[in-house]
């Protein structure tokens, strides 16, 4: 169990505001922060990590304290078992891929553990390149495994998509959802992407101007939308799943999630990342693939 209560002071486009954070998030759980840019996001990932130091706060890991400012306890950033991709990479360009996850080996660690994550995420042919040499999409994972090398027990991951196309976006979220299971990692992932957050997370903190708007699942938080007669959306279709004799298609448009009742038949012709339309049709959502 992880427990945070802090408070910090963020400079915003609209003033000063506080981040005031309390909340406790489950082992092995994958977490989503969503809300506008300058809401708190990245701050907060920044203070779990101990990269900052709030004005006023303490933070528990599994009965272990990492910070209490009364105590004056600040765990170094080293000692947090903490793995963190940023949204720049921040590979040493003068590095092949082999020595930066080499340089995150810890030295007692079996050297035979860079191939093995290589291998994971289909790099071993391009093990003796530098960061240059690589395309968007490699990079990221590169930034991934080597985040992973030194088994960290909590995964930080600061908007890691913004930059790929949407293809490859979905390839990297497949890997890391795969990647947090197997190591039994607690993932705190920073998107502004709502599909990508409903198809990867099962919790989110909504933070707005510094504080927690809401919490919980992502179907529960994005919610639905009514449509009325004279109303037509497009989006993309998140999931389809099977509900007794009829199927229910969630497609994400805009901020929103809406859920739609379809045929068995209806139900085949449509996959997760179709674009399809919604409109209404005697107050009864229809979908169609465009």
């Amino acid at each position: 169990m992880i427990k945070i209560n802090i408070q910090k002071r963020l400079v915003m486009a609209g003033g000063e505001a506080l981040l005031k954070v309390d909340t406790e998030i489950s082992r092995e759980s994958f977490v989503a922060l969503y809300g506008r840019s300058g809401a708190g996001k990245t701050t907060l990932l920044r203070i779990l990590a101990g990269l900052l130091e709030p004005e006023k706060g303490i933070i528990e890991v599994d009965g272990r304290c990492w910070l209490n400012t009364d105590r004056k306890i600040r765990l170094p950033v080293q000692q947090r078992q903490i793995g963190f991709v940023f949204q720049d990479f921040a590979l040493f360009p003068h590095m092949t891929v082999r020595e930066n996850l080499r340089y995150a080996l810890k030295p007692e660690k079996d050297p035979g553990l860079v191939s093995r994550m290589l291998a994971m995420v289909d790099l071993e042919q391009l093990a003796d390149r530098k960061p240059a040499m690589l395309s968007g999409g490699q990079r990221q994972r590169v930034a991934l495994i080597r985040a992973l090398m030194r088994k960290p027990g909590i995964l930080l991951l600061d908007e890691p998509f913004s930059s790929l196309d949407a293809e490859m976006r979905q390839e990297l979220q497949d890997q890391i959802s795969a990647l947090h299971r197997q190591f039994n990692l607690t993932t705190l992932l920073v998107s502004h992407d709502m599909a990508e957050i409903y198809r990867i997370a099962d919790r989110v903190i909504w933070l707005d101007e510094g504080k927690v708007l809401r919490s919980g699942p992502p179907d529960a938080l994005f919610g639905n939308v009514r449509l009325s007669s004279k109303i037509r959306l497009t989006g993309k279709v998140l999931r389809v799943a099977k509900s007794g004799v009829v199927s229910i298609v969630e497609v994400a448009a805009g901020n929103t999630v809406i859920k739609v009742v379809v045929t068995a038949g209806e139900a085949e012709e449509l996959h997760p990342g179709d674009t399809v339309g919604i409109f209404s049709k005697a107050f009864n959502p229809v979908i169609r693939k465009i």
